[in-house]
């Protein structure tokens, strides 16, 4: 599995490539290691840090509700079925939940906004976009993923990786302390479209049925393929079975076909 080649992007070929810049987004410091289709419904727990961007959407103190991935040092992309308000708190930086430590940055929120496209009904355009009220500081253990181009492709069958702290069976009471993982093929549309119908659109990219899937607190959560070496934000965890079932796709926010509004707020704000 193409999965653990993380660092490949970093061997130069030669002296004149030898002061090439290393990736500004998507090249962890702390490498993850990915066993394949483990049991988050199924999912393994993640080697600390090796996942820089995920965060932890929290209310109530510390109560983790959703989750979202860094894109910069100033904005956070999560769901909008989330419902984030300015008074939630962004924690990043954070692995194990009931350990206290100093590697974590809890940020209070700027302003939200949410597409105005989104449909709670069918569940189209379920991103929302949060300006920090002051900007994170980036270290080995808190940094942005990469965002796709508009035009990239990542077909059905390639392997991904969803990340989060949502339920380990939909029947728990309480999510994992730790951040789990989970490998996951993409699904083309056509075949997401066998299991759900009607109800997938374009703007939505399914991955799972093999055995893992996210459930409820992952949402928001960042689902990432890599791409030419670095770890790429391909989907948003947005709906799926209400039982968690791992032999039914999950369903994302296809990033791709939401570039564009995202680079038109960040460009306003």
């Amino acid at each position: 599995m193409a999965l653990l080649w993380l660092l490949g992007c970093l061997v130069l070929a030669g002296s004149a490539r030898a002061t090439r810049s290393l990736p500004s987004c998507g090249v962890p410091a702390i490498t993850p290691v990915i066993r394949g289709y483990n049991r988050i419904v199924n999912g393994e727990p993640a080697v600390p840090g090796s996942w820089p961007w995920q965060v932890s959407l929290q209310r109530y103190g510390n109560f983790h509700f959703c989750g979202g991935s860094l894109i910069s040092e100033q904005w956070v992309v999560t769901a909008a079925h989330c419902g984030v308000r300015t008074t939630d708190t962004v924690v990043l930086g954070e692995y194990d939940q009931e350990t206290a430590s100093s590697d974590v940055q809890r940020l209070g929120i700027a302003k939200v906004f949410r597409n105005p496209s989104y449909s709670s009904l069918t569940i189209r355009n379920d991103i929302t976009l949060i300006k920090l009220a002051t900007p994170a500081q980036l270290n080995a253990r808190v940094a942005p993923v990469c965002l796709p181009q508009a035009t990239d492709d990542f077909p059905g069958g390639l392997t991904c990786v969803t990340t989060g702290w949502g339920l380990l069976n939909s029947n728990d009471e309480n999510t994992p302390a730790i951040l789990q993982q989970a490998a996951l093929p993409l699904l083309t549309n056509a075949q997401c479209k066998q299991y759900w119908g009607f109800r997938i659109y374009d703007v939505m990219v399914c991955a799972g049925a093999d055995g893992s899937s996210s459930c409820m607190g992952d949402s928001g959560g960042p689902l990432v393929c890599q791409k030419d070496g670095a770890w790429t934000l391909v989907g948003i965890v947005s709906w799926g079975s209400s039982t968690c079932s791992t032999s039914t796709p999950g369903v994302y926010a296809r990033v791709t076909k939401l570039r564009e509004w995202i680079d038109s707020v960040l460009a306003a704000n």
